[in-house]
């Protein structure tokens, strides 16, 4: 069997980098080791850039986004007691979009099936080879049987844990990480949203995080410990813990009912360098992780497909390769802002153990300078709304 371009990972990256493929009119063929039903029931990121809205569209995606997606102008920072907002339409001209990423991913799965582009899931042992020279292979198991791909390039869209970055060898890469001592606690509800727009709470005994999917399904979060687990926090504490760290007035409107998901999630700031190996790409989660604090790691894999899709394109449709040349720099490029912004958002609002009263008092007076300047409002707005795209 052969394609043009084997895309490992059937999250949103692989999905939407497929979709841009298939209507340029290259062949792909995705590999996903989860069934659809799994990959669909993954609860993550909910608030998108302009520029993954615009690149949604340019996949044909757009249109359910549109008709649910919420337009949200501006975010709330709460901290001492009191909540200040920051208008990102004023500051800087753009807004965000709240559309959780299950629906995207959604809408991609259900564009690529009536597209008839084809891709293969539950599949085993995806073992990539020859992407250093110009004949890349892939091998899997589907179904009982061993399969051999060969392909012009592969993309590894396959997240932090998949095959693709594993296959590169160590000598080629540098990593960088840090591990936060902290994790998420996530909860989803079919419940009215507490406010109109997302509330980031910095409070003594931790962040904070009022959230959304739509007019009746919240998200919240919470700070908590790398020790705990979802089995000691009952619905009765997540909601008195949330209220114990929003404003009173918040507290007071707080609508509260069953989780429908419940789950604690590690922070992480990892970056892969370089992207690019020969014929083998890296997109998204394969190559970068962002605690979601800055809201940036659906929009960076949006970013890396944007980069990859239109380098792949002019590379079928010219016979050059400059644009993939330039794929690694371009991407590390906006990665490691993106990376910035969302360690600075993390140091900015949660607890860190060895910071003390101190620590705690910087927070407060650098949140304050933040409301109270109209040039460090702006500086986080940009970042917040998403930077340009370097074309």
């Amino acid at each position: 069997m052969r394609v043009q371009v084997v895309i490992i990972g059937a999250g949103p990256a692989g999905l939407l980098l497929g979709q841009l493929l298939h209507r340029a009119g290259i062949d792909t063929l995705i590999l996903e080791r989860k069934s659809q039903e799994y990959v669909l029931g993954r609860i993550r990121a909910g608030v998108l850039e302009q520029g993954a809205v615009d690149l949604l569209d340019e996949a044909g995606v757009g249109a359910r986004l549109h008709a649910e997606g919420l337009a949200h102008e501006g975010i709330e920072l709460c901290f001492s007691g009191e909540r200040h907002r920051v208008d990102l339409q004023a500051l800087t001209g753009k807004h965000v979009t709240v559309y959780g990423q299950t629906e995207v991913t959604r809408d991609l799965m259900d564009a690529r099936t009536a597209s008839g582009a084809k891709s293969l899931y539950e599949v085993d042992d995806v073992a990539l080879a020859g992407f250093d020279g110009n004949t890349p292979t892939v091998r899997y198991l589907h179904q009982g049987r061993v399969h051999e791909v060969s392909c012009d390039f592969i993309a590894g869209c396959d997240g932090f844990h998949g095959v693709s970055r594993d296959s590169v060898p160590a000598q080629a890469l540098r990593q960088y990480e840090r591990v936060y001592p902290f994790g998420w606690l996530g909860v989803l509800a079919d419940v009215p949203p507490v406010s109109d727009e997302l509330i980031y709470a910095n409070h003594e005994r931790g962040f904070a995080l009022c959230s959304m999917r739509s007019h009746t399904r919240s998200r919240y979060y919470v700070q908590c410990s790398l020790d705990d687990h979802v089995d000691q926090w009952s619905d009765e504490r997540f909601w008195q813990e949330l209220r114990s760290r929003v404003d009173s007035e918040a507290a007071e409107r707080l609508i509260t009912g069953p989780s429908i998901e419940k789950s604690i999630a590690p922070l992480r700031s990892f970056v892969a360098e370089p992207m690019r190996f020969g014929r083998l790409f890296l997109a998204g989660d394969a190559a970068h992780i962002v605690p979601p604090t800055g809201a940036k790691g659906l929009n960076l894999a949006a970013s890396d497909v944007r980069y990859l899709s239109r380098a792949l394109i002019d590379h079928y449709r010219t016979g050059t390769s400059t644009e993939i040349d330039a794929y690694s720099d371009k991407c590390l490029r906006r990665v490691w802002k993106a990376v910035r912004f969302s360690w600075w958002m993390t140091s900015l609002l949660h607890r860190f153990p060895d910071n003390g009263e101190i620590g705690r008092k910087i927070q407060e007076a650098e949140l304050s300078y933040i409301i109270g300047s109209r040039a460090a409002s702006t500086s986080l707005a940009e970042n917040y709304v998403g930077l340009p795209f370097e074309d």
